[in-house]
């Protein structure tokens, strides 16, 4: 097969920034109207080379042909201009402009002569472009008012409008629910069935198999190989990404169960969700799963204090509370991670050791003073414990991979003394191997004493993580299921159910819940 029938190629690209190797000898194949799966831990160059593709970087080494023709380019609008875009996992945008500002910045149309902009013409071609990826959506609409999913059409809808051939998605599903997810699918296969060739970058195992026909693993910066997506198993997958076996991807340690320490006795919030109930106990892993938009991350947050419950009790160690604010969740002995790391969980422009410390600053202060040492030497001491991957705690957090930074959240909710830990979606965004990783530290935490609220979609995480779970849909607990019985169809014959009643925790029937 000629070079001309992929439409890029790219051959022995190595890329160094100071004291890093960040792409060693890489290589990549990509045929017009494919999709082609990208896959790797965080850290294995994917967006390196993303940024190398569009122009951000340039390489030291190797060669990229597009269309058969050796090209170089030296700035993102060269990339753009040969018709290659990208769409990232966090979309930028202007939120208080409209659509058709945001699809059209820095191509907008303009009159000869007057450099008067076309808002008509403008508006009427973005209409066109939502409405071939079936958007439901105005093109005068502020950007800040659509959802994710929603945004990431706008993001698809600016690559068409410079005619990109070539759109790089990278991680476009991790903020999406499931049909969310599937609308991208379709929109997705559209682009492809129209002779665009696209470069699908996911942890997601079913994004891979629902789209792609190939997939490219790189690993620790170095190109590990390129198979057919029906040829290679999920097994195979995961020891081409992570250099060895996964045997146990969720290693389930059975902890002593001990007192109880929190109970929910009713909880609702109007608007919200109404008659939530369980308890915790020490050492118990609490699953608390269901549809996206069942209130399952609208609970725990009014356990830590962010919002507040207009009915029901809450006992805590015993004694019934009210938390009113964070500050006092972490002060009784409760913790949170956030499902949005990067926007609640980390001050990404801080150092890793000050964004661990933050939460408990003052006990490193005497009337004001931070102690510099007894901080930095707290801060090294937990980053090891969860084992970051940096230099030193002196790096910026934004210069982590999403599963190091997740550590870095982890490593925050230590330096306080706690006895219950909410941890909403702690695996969203993370390579399989980092996925272990957090697993693994789940289930030590769990067998040194805290009691563990798991809020996940991922169903394989509850089955092999937890020992309970409360199983929402719509604002109320449709079931709780015991490790014995914990099935995929259970949990979804709990997430489909009309909710006319349910097990409390003593596994009696409870009306209205």
């Amino acid at each position: 097969m000629s070079e001309t029938e992929y439409v890029l190629e790219l051959k022995g690209i190595t890329k160094i920034f100071p004291g890093v190797k960040a792409l060693d000898d890489v290589y990549f194949k990509l045929k017009p109207g494919e999709i082609h799966a990208l896959m790797g831990e965080n850290g294995a160059g994917k967006s390196t080379f993303i940024k190398v593709i569009t122009g951000v970087h340039s390489p030291e080494e190797g060669e990229m042909v597009l269309n058969g023709r050796k090209v170089q380019f030296n700035h993102p609008t060269d990339a753009q201009k040969a018709g290659i875009a990208a769409i990232y996992q966090h979309v930028t945008c202007y939120p208080d402009l409209s659509v058709t500002e945001n699809i059209f910045m820095g191509h907008e149309k303009i009159q000869r002569g007057t450099n008067r902009i076309l808002w008509n013409e403008m508006h009427k071609e973005a209409d066109t472009l939502l409405q071939q990826l079936g958007a439901g959506f105005s093109p005068k609409t502020l950007m800040g008012a659509l959802s994710v999913a929603e945004q990431q059409i706008v993001e698809i809808a600016k690559a068409l409008s410079v005619d990109a051939k070539i759109i790089i998605m990278d991680e476009p599903t991790a903020a999406l629910t499931k049909n969310e997810s599937e609308e991208l699918y379709r929109i997705t296969e559209r682009l492809r069935d129209r002779g665009t060739s696209i470069i699908f970058i996911s942890h997601r195992f079913e994004d891979m198999y629902r789209l792609a026909s190939k997939v490219t693993v790189f690993r620790d910066a170095k190109y590990i190989g390129t198979w057919n997506v029906d040829e290679i198993s999920n097994s195979d997958l995961i020891i081409a990404m992570v250099g060895r076996e996964i045997s146990q991807l969720f290693p389930k340690k059975e902890a002593v169960i001990g007192e109880e320490l929190l109970r929910v006795e009713g909880i609702g919030k109007t608007g919200y969700f109404a008659d939530v109930s369980f308890s915790l106990r020490r050492g118990e892993i609490l699953g608390l799963t269901g549809l996206v938009g069942a209130g399952r991350t609208e609970v725990c947050q009014t356990l830590f204090g962010i919002e507040q419950y207009d009915k029901g009790t809450v006992i805590f160690k015993g004694k019934v509370l009210k938390v009113k604010t964070p500050r006092e969740a972490m002060r009784l002995g409760i913790g949170y991670l956030p499902e949005d790391r990067q926007k609640q969980g980390l001050v990404l422009q801080w150092e890793i050791g000050r964004n661990i410390t933050l939460p408990t600053l003052s006990k490193f202060a005497n009337k004001g003073i931070v102690n510099s040492r007894k901080e930095l030497d707290i801060a090294k001491r937990l980053a090891e414990k969860v084992s970051v991957k940096a230099k030193s705690v002196f790096d910026l957090v934004s210069s982590l991979s999403g599963g190091n930074q997740q550590k870095v959240v982890f490593a925050k909710l230590l330096t306080a003394e706690l006895d219950v830990l909410i941890l909403d979606e702690p695996t969203k965004g993370v390579d399989v191997g980092a996925k272990s990783a957090i697993y693994e530290m789940i289930s030590d935490l769990a067998c040194s004493g805290y009691g563990i609220i798991l809020v996940s979609s991922e169903m394989p995480e509850i089955i092999g993580m937890c020992d309970r779970v409360a199983v929402m849909r719509e604002g109320r607990v449709t079931a709780m299921l015991d490790r014995q019985g914990l099935t995929q169809e259970a949990i979804l014959e709990a997430s489909m159910d009309d909710g006319a009643s349910a097990p409390n925790t003593d596994g009696k029937r409870w009306a209205g819940a």
